[in-house]
């Protein structure tokens, strides 16, 4: 009886894998030349090509150019007819949990958040899952490299940028340990939402406390460093080794200008340059900015401003600020399935005062500059990465993005998902037209 049982649960769960199961394989590498021709190329840098062609081999593009001034040899080099197509680098998406999380509601699928407070051996890379569903119906709008980030306490750990393709976290790593990620103390806190409300006294002395935390961190951190020879090993000190040599950037999580000012001279006197992440006040402090070589990650463009005097529009018109500034910033999302929409919130920042061009760098080649990578991704240039999508229309309006090609490397990926699954299903069974 009991084997009965057992064989019925199982077959149960079997059911319920199918039925949730995409059933969508990894890529496999480009296996000859290929060509697209005829299309529209947004090459990230700001330049436009009006009927242009790009080729690649081998993962990295050969050519880029006028497609009426080259002729392929049709019988080596597969073509793709692009005409009254778009053409664009693949969307990097900074500072997400994406491969981190699955299912909000459920404790066990949440891996983002380590216990403690100063967790920087931690990296995310280790715990990315690659059969997530949830990175491929993100490629259907070509975002196709993310920046997996952890995320909690005040040093949460290492992030890495991945592709949104491969069959394990190995295989998806693009760039290991790229930031370490920490959260700077707000000179202005509270109690908490059900706390008690904090005198400005006591903000002061419990913002000192934090900043004294983080000051002790990294002078014991300094001396491990360069000690010549250690007796006990340290992994917390040991991850921050990287960022004293400049292998890896800090990524600082700041806010009001008060926080900004403080978190780029705590640095400064470190002789490290941060990445400032939020940065809500960072249209204030440009000239620190400026002076100090400081780029910014812009969170959540569609939000509403700080501020009740602000104007509503301002965090549409941030990035434009930045531009006019002379810094350099990319556009980000909290979450993890959010960030489908990223593409539109660099639609949004392109109405409010970008260039759509400018705007397609925001989530382009601006990233690729801020993680390390614009040699090889960021932009469709010769001898870069083939890492590009095909778009039947303006892949930052939501109204006419419809990416029906995307390659990683050169690899040609499958853009079927759970969500056109599942779409596909019901509109046969209600008769959707």
């Amino acid at each position: 009886m009991r084997k009965h049982i057992l064989s019925l649960l199982g077959l149960i769960t079997a059911g319920h894998i199918a039925l949730g199961q995409a059933n969508i394989y990894p890529a496999k590498p480009q296996s000859k030349p290929m060509a697209v021709v005829g299309a529209t190329i947004h090459t990230g840098t700001g330049q436009v090509i009006q009927n242009g062609y790009i080729s690649f081999d081998k993962g990295k593009i050969t050519g880029i150019g006028d497609a009426s001034s080259v002729k392929f040899n049709t019988a080596t080099t597969e073509i793709i007819n692009g005409a009254g197509k778009h053409i664009y680098p693949g969307f990097i998406s900074p500072l997400t949990n994406l491969g981190l999380t699955e299912i909000e509601s459920v404790r066990a699928t949440l891996d983002f958040r380590e216990v403690g407070n100063m967790n920087a051996h931690v990296r995310s890379v280790m715990a990315y899952n690659t059969d997530s569903k949830v990175p491929n119906t993100l490629r259907t709008n070509g975002i196709l490299l993310a920046q997996v980030a952890p995320q909690g306490g005040t040093i949460s750990g290492q992030s890495s940028l991945m592709e949104l393709d491969g069959w394990n976290w190995e295989d998806a790593a693009y760039k290991t340990d790229v930031a370490l990620h920490l959260n700077w103390p707000a000179m202005q806190q509270s109690g908490g939402r059900f706390g008690p409300r904090l005198s400005p006294e006591q903000q002061r002395e419990r913002y000192q406390r934090s900043v004294d935390e983080i000051r002790g961190f990294f002078t014991e951190a300094k001396a491990y460093y360069e000690a010549p020879k250690t007796e006990v090993f340290n992994a917390r000190f040991a991850a921050v080794k990287r960022v004293f040599t400049g292998e890896e950037k800090v990524f600082v999580s700041a806010n009001s200008a008060k926080d900004i000012i403080a978190a780029v001279t705590f640095f400064k006197g470190l002789d490290i340059t941060p990445v400032l992440v939020g940065g809500r006040d960072a249209h204030l402090v440009t000239g620190l900015l400026k002076d100090n070589n400081i780029s910014v990650i812009i969170n959540e463009p569609h939000s509403l401003p700080g501020r009740t005097d602000d104007d509503v529009y301002l965090p549409y018109k941030q990035a434009k600020l930045l531009q006019d500034a002379g810094i350099n910033y990319a556009l980000s999302i909290d979450g993890y399935w959010q960030q489908r929409n990223l593409p539109f919130m660099a639609g949004t920042a392109a109405a409010h005062g970008l260039t759509k061009e400018q705007a397609l760098s925001a989530i382009t080649l601006n990233p690729a500059k801020i993680l390390g990578v614009d040699k090889t991704a960021g932009s469709l240039e010769t001898g870069k990465d083939a890492t590009f999508f095909v778009s039947s229309g303006d892949a930052l309006d939501m109204r006419t993005n419809d990416v029906e090609q995307a390659f990683i490397r050169g690899k040609n990926l499958d853009l079927d998902n759970l969500h056109k699954q599942l779409y596909k299903r019901y509109s046969q069974k209600y008769d959707l037209k």
